[in-house]
């Protein structure tokens, strides 16, 4: 699918086809896409839990008050945040590069996160957002379905999954094949009213 089609096309679906599947190479594909996408400093600060077990479903429904896509939808992915991740063996992030860069980009790196507890949850909140992005479109430009989802207890699917200190759930997506349309877009403002030039 066109890229600019799969924008479009892409809409928070709430009802997914029990009996449809996403094939391991169509999964695979997509979170090879979605490794792709940017970080600052190339921190790759997310982490994905693929939830398979119906049973661990079950209770991640309970805690999101019993919103039925996720159990319904073929895949299951809760995407969290590594706020630490700055710091956690970072010269891997460029291990590719000559040793002149990465005498430049480590103590760069660290230096622009130490001691910024805000800065560190902000860049692994973005990272994970720009993620996410990337794989609702892979998603639709493979013929899937997706809806990123904050309605639940974030405490609670942190238990359940046994989520690390220092991690952060940013969102879950349910993945497959819609039952139903969305219902049409609700009001989407105009351009010019979010588009300013040179000052707000």
């Amino acid at each position: 699918m066109d890229l600019f089609t799969a924008i479009e096309a892409r809409r928070a679906i709430k009802h997914y086809s029990s009996n449809e599947t996403v094939s391991e190479a169509d999964f695979e594909r997509i979170m090879q896409a979605v490794l792709l996408s940017p970080t600052s400093y190339n921190i790759q600060h997310w982490r994905f839990v693929r939830v398979t077990d119906p049973q661990q479903r079950s209770r991640i429904q309970a805690a999101a008050w019993g919103q039925t896509q996720i159990t319904e939808a073929a895949e299951l992915i809760i995407l969290c945040a590594d706020t630490q991740a700055w710091r956690d063996n970072p010269q891997r992030y460029w291990a590719n590069t000559s040793a002149e860069v990465q005498a430049v980009m480590l103590p760069m790196l660290q230096a622009f996160y130490e001691g910024k507890d805000q800065l560190q949850r902000d860049e692994a909140l973005r990272s994970s957002g720009m993620a996410a992005q990337t794989l609702m479109l892979a998603a639709k430009a493979l013929g899937y379905d997706t809806c990123p989802m904050i309605g639940f207890d974030s405490e609670q699917v942190a238990r359940i999954i046994n989520l690390p200190a220092g991690h952060l759930i940013s969102m879950i997506i349910t993945l497959g094949k819609a039952d139903r349309p969305a219902n049409p877009r609700a009001g989407q403002l105009p351009l010019e009213a979010v588009l300013l030039e040179n000052s707000y």
